[in-house]
């Protein structure tokens, strides 16, 4: 706890945050464990929980476990090369959980699962399914690379989610640092795939900042996101969630983030968000109606 505080005293003030948990908010963490589901939002220790807990509008659920095969540096989700067989009646506790707390726009995301035969694109297809049995907000799914398979990657299209997120987190450099199990090109190439899978849906990456990577870096990242067809792009600052995770090398200020959201925009990449605590599902619900009263509006 001292450890805790002292972390926080260090912390520039634009990153310090109330992470107190409202009534509303440990409700909901009470349904979600009643329903047996797991968030990503609470794995992940996601310091923007407590706010979009408390508006009910979008949660992230993790599906096919709690336990990860790869071993991303950066990440808080536990891992080992075994993590259990699925649950095939996860889809439809989550299918429930969504329709009971009306929410409008469910995200799906994963542990990755190198171990199964289909990397778990059959669960993701399947969650899709019955999330829209029961309910008639909008999907999006936030998967993992499942190896570079196609047939896997398709098995998810096929289910037309409104939006298809992939992150690639970092720069291509970083990757032997903080993706060492993952491939920046298998990555750039999946987005593209994507995107010729289904041309209508709504491509999405994600990647965090203070890693080490350079402005020149980034700068190439964005041509690759953009050639790559990326229609979103959301860049928060990373925050170690423990002191097993590599360790923070900076701390760009407010008005970077902004500066890089001009850039991004320029390079061609049509909707950023960018701010110290925009990750990836943040606001999803909010991002999802203005795409949609946009394209409305064409």
């Amino acid at each position: 706890m001292v450890d805790d505080i002292r972390n926080r005293k260090r912390l520039p003030e634009w990153i310090r945050k109330d992470l107190r948990h409202s009534r509303d908010v440990m409700s909901l963490k009470k349904e979600l464990r009643e329903h047996s589901v797991h968030t990503v939002c609470e794995e992940a220790k996601c310091p923007n929980l407590s706010e979009c807990f408390g508006k009910k509008k979008t949660a992230t659920f993790l599906i096919m476990g709690d336990i990860c095969t790869r071993n991303c540096t950066f990440c808080a989700v536990e891992k080992n090369s075994i993590p259990g067989s699925l649950d095939r009646n996860e889809p439809d506790r989550i299918a429930e959980m969504v329709s009971a707390i009306g929410l409008e726009h469910a995200v799906i995301t994963s542990v990755t699962r190198d171990d199964l035969p289909d990397g778990g694109s059959g669960q993701f297809a399947q969650t899709i399914k019955a999330v829209r049995k029961k309910s008639d907000c909008t999907i999006e799914v936030l998967t993992p690379d499942f190896g570079g398979s196609a047939d896997q990657r398709i098995k998810v299209s096929e289910e037309r989610p409104d939006i298809f997120n992939h992150n690639v987190e970092t720069v291509r450099e970083l990757y032997y640092k903080i993706r060492p199990m993952a491939d920046y090109r298998r990555s750039l190439d999946f987005l593209m795939s994507v995107k010729k899978d289904n041309p209508n849906v709504v491509s999405k990456s994600g990647i965090m900042v203070g890693l080490g990577e350079t402005d020149e870096q980034l700068k190439y990242l964005l041509y690759d996101l953009s050639e790559a067809g990326v229609d979103i792009l959301t860049c928060g600052q990373y925050l170690r969630p423990s002191e097993k995770n590599i360790p923070v090398f900076s701390y760009p200020d407010p008005e970077w983030f902004d500066k890089f959201a001009v850039t991004a925009k320029k390079i061609g990449i049509k909707y950023v968000f960018a701010s110290p605590f925009t990750r990836s599902s943040y606001n999803a619900a909010e991002v999802m109606k203005m795409i949609k009263g946009l394209k409305d509006n064409d």
